[in-house]
């Protein structure tokens, strides 16, 4: 179960999410993620009637929350998720739905960390340092 510090309550915060984050797709699922800035990391589900039944349907959201569960303790911080579940997710094993919604997630972090991670390095360069202190063309 998914504290309520970790999730996605108001429409406005899904909308950002997906219009602002990066979209991974996978035959079960599309997830959307959004870097947050340090807040805690939140998740919301989207899971439509194409989906199947009320009961189906329930299956697959704790399926999604166990598996975001165990996300939250490996990013506790920085990231808003989305995630929609596909009309194949009904049919799914719990191996495939995992493997679908870390394939999704790997892809979207790797997305959305290279330009931190560039602007990390580029303010540690040594030479970086040089050129904006010499002044003489370097």
């Amino acid at each position: 179960m998914l504290a309520a510090t970790h999730r996605l309550r108001t429409g406005a915060d899904f909308t950002h999410t997906v219009r602002s984050g990066v979209r991974q797709g996978r035959r079960n699922v599309v997830l959307y993620a959004a870097a947050s800035d340090g807040r805690p990391s939140r998740f919301g589900f989207i899971v439509s009637k194409a989906v199947g039944n009320a009961v189906t349907r329930n299956l697959v959201k704790r399926r999604l929350r166990e598996a975001a569960a165990s996300t939250v303790r490996r990013h506790p911080r920085g990231v808003d998720v989305v995630v929609r579940a596909l009309p194949a997710s009904a049919d799914a094993t719990w191996a495939d739905l995992c493997r679908d919604y870390e394939s999704a997630l790997g892809g979207a972090l790797k997305r959305l960390r290279p330009a931190a991670a560039a602007d990390e390095k580029t303010a540690r360069t040594p030479w970086a340092q040089e050129r904006t202190d010499d002044g003489d063309g370097r």
